[in-house]
């Protein structure tokens, strides 16, 4: 199957990209090199290959899901001047005062 110009340009247009002439020639020729290779790829006979052909009757080996311990040279404490809950307690911002402080 061989990708025209048109095809190029169609696609460029649906996915909103601006393609000039020299470069969609260029993406005519590697995307029909592509589906060619493809061809060959399809021609291979593969019924006498196993499914699992380099795993194993097993299938693929897990590992345990732990997560990696955390490395923390000082507490959470220490990053801010106050913590209430596990949440760290900051100044409030000046844009941000309550209706009630502005008068409001």
């Amino acid at each position: 199957m061989a990708v025209t110009r048109e095809d190029v340009l169609h696609i460029a247009e649906l996915a909103r990209l601006g393609i000039d002439s020299a470069r969609a020639d260029e993406l005519t020729k590697e995307l029909s090199a592509i589906l060619a290779h493809m061809e060959v790829l399809s021609a291979v006979d593969t019924a006498t290959v196993p499914l699992t052909a380099g795993v194993g009757a097993e299938g693929t080996p897990l590992r345990p899901d732990v997560g990696v311990p955390k490395l923390m040279e000082r507490t959470l404490e220490s990053f801010a001047p106050a913590m209430r809950d596990g949440f760290f307690i900051v100044p409030r911002l000046a844009t941000h005062e309550d209706s009630a402080e502005s008068g409001v």
